[in-house]
């Protein structure tokens, strides 16, 4: 009863908040729009007009994940909101264009963007109040094997009013003290090996204690099997990156399609970049470096010149430290934040070196530093490089190397057309959050072995822009 009331609660808080999302649209489209299409509508296609609204904006909130009132910051629940916002209003301004059959005024859109956000900042503050009121924090523990201070980490992202944690040993602690679960109900398992994994889960599922698994590079490998029933036997078949040809097929079309719409729309930007980049100190418009692809194929990819001519004056591939970083540039801490110095990688996709999402390209010798540490770093090089990839949306600069290669395994281990679009939706997302573009500590040139703790944040990295 006590999970129904949960979800029942929570899908009603989310229905009101895409009726008053909706409502405020809704006001703005009869008032002003309504009236000047070129065909007035009857009631039903006022409706419809109301409900694509609607369709749209719900569709934006699953994909920036911005109902999410009990894990997400507020912070990040009203921007995630405001972007789906944003985007429907923009689909519904070019619907209203059709209608109208001349250029709409966007003054009433804009006033209903502004209301929107209002109501978004509103309803987020009274369903988070409402929320963290009706249901308490669960009682939680966290085991682990190779990654202790789990728990540092949910305080720091303010989950403590979601999940309080009440124990926190290692698995040689529990499975010498197995009463230490009684009572929770929730259990978080940080690095544990499959054997001793495998006891707790099947205790936590006998018991109803929700479990969170933080995965080991083989069970994200293991995700992505496929089942099967031979020698009547269940089997799991594990293909490593062997996609169906249509999906490569529709892919690459996509990239050629987005890339070449890209260069287009973006091309009075990169002008206005070349120009400011060569006015600053005369050199080079454009930074050419080898890096790998799939197989680990070398290619050289393009971007604009963010750092200084002599940067590796030395021949060290240094990671960046972000903008603790003095050989970046003046523009080019501008156009890092904004990520206009990787748009030249649009021609790298159009000839095929790249991809619109997948891994970020490594430089070999970086590469190298990374599989003395991680071998599994080989399996992340079965995918063609990538624009943008599941471990830049998910992750921030400083992840750890560990965790983002994870990431980078799960893109890989279940290849999708509609996970690449909604990688690349979230990428929109993640341009204007300030925490995505942290750095690591100046000079830093190797990678890390698999993190000890959680909490030692130690980026995979950036050179010269290189976002991995």
């Amino acid at each position: 009863m006590t999970d129904m009331k949960h979800d029942l609660g929570l899908r009603a808080m989310k229905a009101l908040n895409v009726a008053l999302i909706t409502a405020s649209f809704a006001v703005c489209w009869y008032l002003y729009y309504a009236p000047r299409t070129y065909s007035p509508f009857f009631n039903r296609g006022n409706w419809a007009i109301i409900a694509l609204f609607a369709l749209i904006y719900i569709t934006y909130c699953k994909v920036y994940d911005a109902l999410i009132i009990s894990i997400n910051r507020a912070s990040e629940v009203i921007y995630s909101q405001a972007l789906a916002a944003i985007i429907a209003d923009a689909i519904l301004y070019v619907v209203i264009f059709l209608l109208t059959k001349h250029i709409p005024h966007p003054a009433p859109l804009l006033l209903t963007f502004l209301s929107q956000i209002v109501l978004a900042a509103v309803w987020t503050g009274a369903a988070r109040a409402w929320y963290f009121a009706v249901f308490p924090p669960k009682r939680t523990a966290v085991i682990y094997d190779k990654r202790p201070g789990l728990e540092t980490v949910v305080s720091e992202y303010g989950l403590r009013r979601k999940f309080d944690i009440l124990v926190t040993v290692s698995v040689k602690e529990y499975l010498d003290r197995p009463q230490l679960l009684d009572g929770m109900e929730v259990v978080f398992l940080s690095g544990v090996h499959s054997h001793e994994r495998n006891i707790i889960l099947k205790r936590c599922i006998r018991d109803g204690i929700e479990i969170y698994v933080i995965p080991r590079i083989g069970d994200t490998i293991m995700s992505g099997a496929k089942q099967m029933h031979m020698l009547h036997l269940p089997i799991l078949n594990v293909e490593w990156q062997n996609p169906p040809a249509e999906y490569l097929i529709v892919k690459r079309a996509l990239d050629i399609v987005i890339a070449g719409l890209a260069l287009i729309i973006t091309s009075p930007f990169m002008l206005v970049t070349a120009i400011a980049v060569k006015a600053t100190d005369g050199g080079p418009v454009f930074y050419k470096q080898k890096r790998l692809t799939r197989n680990g194929q070398e290619f050289y990819v393009m971007k604009f010149r963010s750092m200084r001519v002599d940067a590796e004056k030395d021949g060290i591939a240094r990671l960046s430290a972000g903008d603790n970083d003095d050989r970046i540039t003046p523009v080019g801490r501008i156009i890092r934040k904004c990520r206009i110095d990787e748009l030249p990688q649009l021609f790298n996709i159009l000839k095929g070196d790249m991809t619109i999402v997948g891994p970020r390209p490594e430089r070999p010798e970086i590469a190298e530093q990374y599989m003395e540490e991680l071998p599994e770093f080989a399996l992340r090089l079965k995918g063609k490089a990538g624009l943008t990839g599941y471990a830049q949306v998910y992750g921030k600069y400083n992840t750890e190397p560990y965790d983002k290669l994870q990431m980078d395994l799960m893109y890989l281990a279940h290849p999708s057309i509609v996970e690449d679009l909604r990688i690349m939706f979230m990428t929109v997302k993640i341009l204007f959050m300030p925490e995505s573009t942290e750095g690591i500590a100046v000079g830093q040139t190797t990678a890390t072995k698999e993190p000890e703790a959680v909490a030692d944040k130690v980026n995979a990295g950036t050179v010269e822009g290189s976002r991995i």
